[in-house]
């Protein structure tokens, strides 16, 4: 069509997820254009995942090192040199190496906002004018999520930071409050404080951190953050927020009557889609609430429209929305093609069992499938098993007061996991394996022979398992 420019597929959205799914269907002879308003590369590489573990990584190696004797940490962590390297890890918020990647693909990278505008039309507002771009096969919508903030009395007025905010911080604030006890909560709070914020305070509005998670990993990470000094008050909501200068210092209240004051506040209370202003309307969907989709990432009713990532509410993780991306990816590669489409690789299943997830505090906290009340909730006839990770040798070599747990949760009628959760100091490459087998659904009896290295932390299957009775 005139005035149109029209491809075999639109994306809108080039963070991770987005630019996987241009990726697959390029790779499956079809022609794409990506859509940014922001940075290509999306919320993980430049404000998230990414950035967070750079801050994260010296905590890691400074508990680590302070678990070892005949080691000694010569004065605080560098800040300036952390935060240096942050930088360089995020690219310096400059984008034109995604978008080359997306360019190299090939795809056209489209810079602006996109929105629907009627079935496989997708309008694109930018500073020097609208493009609109025509999709033969299918649009995917890959616009993640924001940031949430609460509707506390005087909240927006003290410019709250959001997780973007404290990954790009240029300088650390001596005291900071920080509102919420879930992943971002948690790992913000312990690496600036490590980096200089002496003066942290926590406000938890339930009884403990990370409420998805099995009680005991809360536990001994609150524990941890508190032996460090941070101030977590559990049971604790804001009431009022007070800024009377905007670069002056911030008065939180709380719900008991008692008042913090910081240089900065944090909110981490969740994570919205990002769907306000697409114009799902057009396509006949809710414009305040995720994209429900079908196992085929694709919208019931709308044969042509697709939604992975966040903005779909089934798993705020990027390995997660990256796999959702290679399915639908591939899908609307075999429905272009005319080539069958019901090949078990074809269906989103890992949603279904339980994403893996790691929190990259000190200590870690590693999860996949249900924890037992979910397991419990969800119909299964499950036990559960507990170990002491510290009691395993190749744990106790990785340092002294090692402190961690592990858990498995098993379904007694097939006998296989259902639920795994690792606690403790390094124990994030743990997680792939128990991933294997709660995906694989791989028997107690054959896990049973899959022998774990002496002297190494993975010698926790073997002490599970022998507490299981195997």
């Amino acid at each position: 069509m005139a005035g149109e420019d029209v491809f075999d597929v639109v994306v809108i959205g080039a963070g991770p997820v987005g630019e996987n799914v241009a990726g697959r269907v390029v790779r499956g002879g079809l022609t794409a254009a990506v859509v940014e308003e922001r940075l290509a590369g999306g919320e993980c590489a430049y404000y998230a995942c990414v950035p967070s573990k750079a801050l994260l990584r010296p905590v890691e190696l400074a508990a680590d090192v302070g678990r070892m004797p005949g080691l000694e940490l010569r004065g605080t962590i560098d800040a300036p040199a952390v935060l240096a390297r942050r930088d360089k890890t995020v690219s310096h918020l400059d984008d034109r190496g995604q978008v080359s990647w997306i360019e190299g693909l090939p795809a056209t990278f489209v810079r602006g906002r996109g929105r629907l505008a009627g079935p496989l039309h997708v309008e694109v507002t930018a500073p020097d004018g609208t493009r609109s771009l025509r999709a033969r096969h299918a649009v995917v919508i890959a616009t993640g999520s924001d940031p949430l903030v609460p509707d506390v009395p005087g909240l927006p007025e003290a410019r709250p930071w959001t997780n973007r905010e404290a990954t790009s911080v240029q300088q650390v604030p001596k005291r900071l409050v920080v509102i919420g006890g879930g992943p971002v909560a948690c790992e913000m709070s312990q690496a600036l404080h490590s980096l200089g914020a002496h003066e942290t305070t926590v406000l938890v509005r339930g009884d403990r951190l990370l409420t998805r998670t099995e009680p005991f990993a809360g536990g001994l990470l609150a524990a941890s953050l508190q032996e460090s000094g941070i101030d977590v008050r559990f049971g604790r909501s804001a009431t009022e927020v007070r800024r009377p200068v905007p670069d002056g210092p911030v008065t939180v209240r709380t719900d008991d009557g008692a008042t913090v004051e910081a240089d900065e506040i944090l909110v981490a209370t969740g994570r919205r889609p990002a769907v306000r202003e697409l114009g799902l309307d057009t396509a006949g969907l809710p414009a305040d609430r995720p994209i429900e989709v079908d196992a085929d990432m694709r919208a019931p009713g709308v044969p042509w429209l697709y939604a992975v990532g966040d903005v779909n509410g089934r798993s705020l993780l990027t390995h997660m929305g990256k796999y959702q991306a290679r399915v639908c990816g591939d899908v609307i590669v075999a429905r272009a093609t005319g080539t069958p489409d019901d090949r078990p690789d074809l269906r989103d299943t890992a949603d279904d069992r339980g994403a893996p997830q790691v929190i990259f505090t000190d200590p870690q906290i590693c999860a996949v499938g249900r924890t037992e009340s979910q397991a419990r909730a969800d119909g299964f006839d499950v036990r559960a098993v507990e170990y002491d990770m510290g009691e395993v040798t190749g744990a106790y070599l990785r340092g002294e007061r090692y402190t961690g747990r592990a858990k498995m949760v098993v379904d007694e009628d097939r006998r296989v996991l259902v639920g795994v959760t690792f606690a403790g100091p390094g124990v994030v490459d743990l997680l792939h394996s128990a991933t294997i087998a709660v995906v694989g659904e791989v028997p107690l009896d054959r896990l049973w022979h899959a022998v774990p290295a002496f002297p190494t932390v993975s010698e926790i299957w073997l002490r599970l398992l022998e507490e299981y009775g195997l």
